[in-house]
């Protein structure tokens, strides 16, 4: 049976947080920094940098996706993590890039930094830490959803 891509970018993801915590920096998935954006992977480091990471499982995903741009405008560094097979030539140098597979990841080129304001900084980071303890109320408690809706 071969992968689907669902499959595919769950095994990349879960590489990914696995690397990230490692270095102690922690990531949240499937996350909306404003209507009609949906990142794959927001992470914070340790320094308070908030880190956008575009998984891509395969180059027809990469190729039929025109929302990534928008996400630099949400993030310190922008990176794409992909798994090993995929061509890293189509995607753009000046994004850093992440290979990774289900057990751990690479950075193989380090995204170039470019500060968020600090009012939007404030904010995001805010958002993060919000969606993170609603998700983590919901594990605990997954009676009535309350927080989990973005805000």
């Amino acid at each position: 049976m071969t992968d689907t891509r669902p499959e595919i970018t769950q095994m990349i993801t879960r590489g990914l947080r696995r690397h990230l915590a490692s270095g102690q920096i922690f990531a949240l998935t499937e996350f909306v920094p404003e209507r009609g954006k949906r990142v794959d992977l927001i992470a914070l480091t340790r320094s308070g940098e908030i880190w956008v990471i575009e998984v891509k499982s395969s180059l027809a995903d990469f190729q039929a996706d025109a929302k990534w741009p928008g996400y630099r405008n949400w993030c310190d560094r922008f990176y794409f993590g992909v798994a090993r097979e995929f061509p890293v030539e189509v995607l753009p140098d000046d994004a850093g890039l992440f290979i990774a597979d289900g057990f751990d990841g690479q950075c193989v080129r380090e995204a170039p930094l470019e500060k968020l304001a600090p009012a939007r900084r404030k904010a995001l980071t805010l958002r993060i830490a919000r969606q993170a303890m609603a998700r983590l109320q919901y594990l605990e408690d997954p009676g009535p959803q309350f927080g989990l809706a973005q805000e």
